[in-house]
């Protein structure tokens, strides 16, 4: 137990330490006062403001026009005005992603536009796959989906990819390109609306029917949907506006800043391959560069027991290599 000594002492410590904290407080508040009134007698013409805040943010300017492959969006509904600038926001300023995105757009859109193109499908659904995946090649939803255009297993057997223990093509970009635009246009056969043919990638065409038929309405832009599909649009649209040009919105990225574009020599193969690694080495690559140009490729080998032919990429990595083999 302490004597009445000792915790006399400690109060005295305790009261010194105080006291000497309350004057170090009035020393620098002091000086500050005396420096800020200092500065201000030295240039008696400038006004400063009690709080001078660092930064602002702003809102994100919209179009006064806007299509969607080449069909109004009508922006003179507020409803619709409010859902777009909702989504710029978000867009514009995810400022990390965006920089990312417009960096990967280069890559991804050369492969993709032509394919859409060729199938006579209309280029902004070069949006919808980057608002699907972020062109992430790995990416899996909750649901199942994978691959640049998240296709689940089911829809992409029925739009002509292959799906087994070997091989999962929906991770192909060319060939799940090919899938989209097969479902995209068989869409448009029941709709004849693009924009829907858009939502129905999302809800399903017996889903975006359905609502149709409930709400005697056959405009994505007056459909009360669930709130993923009723943003889904919106989404498509504020990355057509930040991508095409993002300059306008803040964001500068030199063109040698952009990811290049890799060439690429077609190697085709109707046999097995025991070791992916060692087929690899022998095309004058590494394993990693291997399964990042082949996706499709789940295995570490192909047993190929029907002697299908496969394309598989190698990439001419040239100035971008880092490596040396050693034997």
């Amino acid at each position: 137990m302490e004597d009445l000594n000792s915790k006399t002492s400690k109060y005295s410590f305790s009261r010194v330490v105080v006291l000497l904290s309350g004057i170090s407080f009035c020393v620098i508040i002091g000086g500050l006062f005396y420096c800020s009134h200092s500065e201000v007698a030295k240039n008696p013409g400038v006004e400063y403001p009690a709080a001078m805040p660092k930064m602002y943010f702003t809102t994100v300017p919209l179009p006064e026009k806007l299509d969607f492959a080449h069909e109004p969006v009508p922006l003179d509904n507020f409803d619709v005005r409010e859902s777009l600038d909702r989504e710029m926001l978000s867009v514009a300023n995810f400022h990390s992603q965006a920089l990312l995105y417009i960096k990967k757009t280069n890559r991804y859109f050369a492969i993709i536009e032509p394919i859409l193109r060729k199938n006579e499908v209309p280029e902004d659904f070069k949006y919808l796959a980057l608002a699907e995946s972020g062109f992430l090649d790995k990416i899996v939803s909750p649901s199942g989906a994978v691959g640049i255009w998240q296709f689940m297993k089911g829809a992409a057997i029925e739009n002509g990819l292959e799906v087994n223990d070997e091989v999962d093509e929906r991770y192909h970009i060319e060939k799940a390109t090919e899938a989209a635009c097969r479902f995209l246009k068989n869409s448009f056969t029941v709709y004849g609306n693009w924009t829907i043919v858009a939502a129905s990638y999302n809800a399903g065409v017996s889903g975006i029917s359905k609502q149709e038929n409930l709400q005697s309405s056959k405009s994505y832009y007056d459909l009360l949907l669930n709130e993923e599909t009723s943003r889904y649009i919106y989404r498509i649209l504020a990355l057509k506006l930040v991508i095409g040009d993002p300059l306008k919105y803040g964001f500068k990225v030199n063109e040698d800043e952009k990811y290049p574009i890799i060439p690429v020599t077609e190697v085709k193969v109707d046999g097995s391959i025991k070791n992916f690694a060692e087929f690899a080495r022998s095309n004058n690559i590494n394993y990693k560069l291997f399964k990042q140009f082949n996706p499709w490729l789940k295995q570490t080998y192909l047993k190929n027991p029907r002697k299908k032919t496969y394309t598989f990429k190698i990439p001419d990595v040239g100035k971008y290599r880092r490596f040396v083999f050693t034997d």
